[in-house]
């Protein structure tokens, strides 16, 4: 049987919600997993502060690429949207059976390590990535491998 979407096209929060702008099929050919890509907004707005995505399943590229990307606009960096975006996206994962989800930063991107501190994901280690990795390719070349158990 193959991969459904669950209808998690709203995730309310106190602070920040996410509202879905899309849902991408995983390519096997590529090594993509299903994916939701959601806009982070102001909760009670729809001003959007920045984005997130959750890919579901697991395989060499997310080990490396990890299961969520996050990003927030520069004017409102500073107060844990990101942190507060991931503990409302990890209802997705749970959904779907996910008992934890890795997610990699640039060993140089303070911010992001201390959102993955925040939600209490733990640093495992630092990788060179291979030179066949697509972010190789693209220039970069070490990744830190965060472990985010989400079984407490």
């Amino acid at each position: 049987m193959g991969f459904a979407f669950l209808d998690l096209d709203f995730i309310p929060g106190n602070e920040v919600s996410l509202v879905i702008s899309e849902k991408v099929p995983g390519n096997e050919e590529k090594g993509f997993v299903p994916a939701y890509k959601y806009n982070i907004v102001l909760a009670g707005s729809n001003e959007i502060i920045g984005k997130i995505d959750v890919r579901i399943g697991s395989n060499e590229n997310l080990y490396y690429g990890g299961h969520i990307g996050y990003s927030i606009t520069e004017k409102f960096r500073g107060n844990h949207y990101a942190a507060k975006a991931c503990l409302l996206v990890k209802q997705v994962a749970q959904a779907h059976g996910m008992e934890k989800l890795i997610i990699t930063c640039n060993p140089d991107n303070f911010p992001s390590r201390k959102t993955c501190e925040h939600i209490g994901a733990k640093l495992n280690v630092i990788v060179d990535l291979p030179s066949h990795n697509d972010m190789y390719l693209e220039g970069e070349r070490a990744k830190c491998i965060f472990e985010w158990s989400l079984l407490n």
